[in-house]
C-alpha cells in the first residue's frame, strides 16, 4: 500500500458504518491523489442476479453529472444522424462506425445510442460492446426513437446501474472536487432509483451494504438503517 493509502486509511473506523452525509465528507478527506479522483458507490443487493425476475437495470441522470466528459456515439440513419450531432454526439452515422469497430478495434467513446432501426447493424457487435458494457439497450434508455434526447441525457451525466455477477452495483457518483452537498444529490437520486427498480421476486432485506470509496482511497461502509 501507498503511502497516502495508508495515511487515508487511518481516518476510517473499518468497524464503523458511516451516514452517508458522514461517509461522503470522509470520502472526499481520503482523495489525497494529484488527480481529481472519481467517487464510486458499490452496493451489494439481497436478490440473484442468476435469475430473470431478479435483474435490477437501469439509468438515471445524475442532478450534478458524473464530472467525466463523455464520447457518444449515436448509430442512427437519414435526419436522425444531424440530429444526434447537433445534440452533442461525438460521432453519428451507421454501418461505416460498425466496421470501424470490428476492423479496427476502435473504442474511442464512452456511450453508444440507437435508433430501433439499427439495431441489425449494431445486433453483430454484441460480443463486442457487450463485455465492455457499451451496448445499447431500451432498459437504459439508450435504443431510443428520440436519438438527441439519449445524447443530451449522456452528456449531461447519465449512468447506467445494473448488476454484476456477485450481485453488486459499481457507480460513480461524481469527482471529489463536487463537494459533500453535490455528491449527497447524486448518491440520494441514484439510490432512490435502485429501490424503485426493486424486484417484485426480491425477498428479505433488499439492500445488503453500501460502500463509498474513491479512486485511490479506502472503502467507507455506509449504515444501512440511513438509506431509504
Amino acid at each position: 500500500m501507498g503511502k497516502k493509502y495508508v495515511d487515508s486509511a487511518k481516518l476510517v473506523d473499518k468497524s464503523k458504518a458511516y451516514d452517508p452525509a458522514e461517509a461522503l465528507e470522509l470520502v472526499c478527506q481520503t482523495s489525497k491523489a494529484k488527480f481529481d479522483e472519481t467517487i464510486e458507490i458499490h452496493i451489494r443487493l439481497g436478490v440473484d442476479s442468476r435469475h430473470a425476475d431478479q435483474q435490477v437495470r437501469g439509468a438515471v441522470v445524475l442532478p450534478n453529472g458524473t464530472g467525466k466528459k463523455v464520447k457518444v456515439l449515436v448509430f442512427a440513419k437519414g435526419d436522425k444522424v444531424q440530429a444526434a450531432l447537433d445534440a452533442g454526439a461525438d460521432y453519428a452515422g451507421g454501418a461505416e462506425y460498425a466496421e470501424k469497430i470490428q476492423q479496427e478495434n476502435w473504442f474511442d467513446f464512452d456511450v453508444v445510442i440507437a435508433s430501433p432501426d439499427m439495431m441489425g447493424v449494431i445486433g453483430k457487435l454484441g460480443k463486442v460492446l457487450g463485455p465492455k458494457g457499451l451496448m445499447p439497450s431500451p432498459k437504459a434508455g439508450t435504443v431510443t426513437p428520440d436519438v438527441a434526447k439519449a445524447v443530451t441525457e449522456a452528456k449531461a451525466g447519465k449512468i447506467e446501474y445494473r448488476l454484476d455477477k456477485t450481485n453488486i452495483i459499481h457507480c460513480p457518483i461524481g469527482k471529489a472536487s463536487f463537494g459533500v452537498a453535490k455528491l449527497q444529490e447524486n448518491f440520494d437520486t441514484l439510490l432512490g432509483a435502485i429501490i424503485k427498480a426493486k424486484p417484485a421476486a426480491a425477498k428479505g432485506q433488499y439492500i445488503k451494504s453500501c460502500v463509498v470509496a474513491s479512486t485511490m482511497g479506502p472503502g467507507i461502509k455506509i449504515n444501512q438503517g440511513k438509506l431509504s
